[in-house]
Formats: C-alpha cells, sequence, structure tokens
C-alpha cells in the first residue's frame, strides 16, 4: 500500500479513469457491432457517430491511432458495399 498522500490520490485517479476508459471502449466496440449487423439505411446513419467515437477513443490514447483508421476504413468499405 501507498505510502504518501500523493500516491494514495493517484490511485483514485487511476482507478476512475481507468473505469472511464474501460466504458467508452465497450460503448465503441457495441457500436461496431450493431453497425455491422445494420441494414444499409441505419448503417448509413450510424457510421458517422461510430467514426466519431473511434476518433476520440485514438485522441485520448485509448486505442491506437493506427486502429482507429483500420477499424474506419473496414466500416466504411463495409456500409459501401451493403445492397
Amino acid at each position: 500500500m501507498a505510502n504518501h498522500k500523493s500516491a494514495l490520490k493517484r490511485i483514485r485517479s487511476s482507478e476512475t479513469k481507468r473505469l472511464r476508459n474501460r466504458y467508452q471502449h465497450k460503448t465503441t466496440r457495441n457500436a461496431i457491432k450493431k453497425l455491422r449487423e445494420a441494414d444499409k439505411k441505419e448503417a448509413e446513419t450510424l457510421l458517422p457517430t461510430v467514426v466519431s467515437m473511434l476518433d476520440k477513443l485514438a485522441k485520448r490514447n485509448i486505442i491506437h491511432k493506427n486502429k482507429a483508421a483500420n477499424l474506419k476504413s473496414k466500416l466504411t468499405k463495409h456500409v459501401a458495399a451493403l445492397a
């Protein structure tokens, strides 16, 4: 266990950040799954929100920027290929 006040505060704040990051990451993953299962019209409306979520995760270093770019590319191709 930590002995210093600052270390105790760091433990508390890191746990709060970890939970927030985990929640945002999981929410984005669920949105991606929903987008992949959607029909053409619904997918086209969902795509901008999912892309925005991915950009935010990349900006906050929750996921790597290249991973975000790859996911956006694959999802855009998927939506374009829907009939």
